[in-house]
């Protein structure tokens, strides 16, 4: 796709600056909800652990937190994807013909 379709968005991601990003048009609603799950959590855990760590602090637990669950989700996904696999090669073997004697 050519780069004339994308549109230019910047993510304000908790007190850092912000990250300018050229997308496709179609895809921004993903960012913007990616944008405010990230602040909704770090705004939350900004004010849990205030006094043992900086902002910068919080958003590596936020980015850990993200990645924990992106992999939690990943791993579930392959399993189930290995036993749909499997599944349908069952159904292959009982459904396909076999030749005659």
């Amino acid at each position: 796709m050519a780069d004339n379709n994308k549109i230019k968005i910047w993510m304000q991601l908790a007190d850092v600056r912000a990250i300018p990003l050229s997308i496709n048009p179609e895809e921004e609603p993903n960012y913007r909800e990616a944008e405010n799950l990230v602040n909704t959590l770090w705004s939350k855990w900004m004010r849990r652990f205030s006094e043992n760590g900086s902002s910068h602090d919080v958003l590596a637990r936020v980015a850990f937190q993200f990645a924990r669950l992106y992999l939690e989700a990943y791993n579930e996904n392959r399993i189930a994807n290995d036993f749909l696999t499997d599944f349908e090669k069952q159904l292959d073997d009982l459904t396909v013909a076999k030749p005659q004697d």
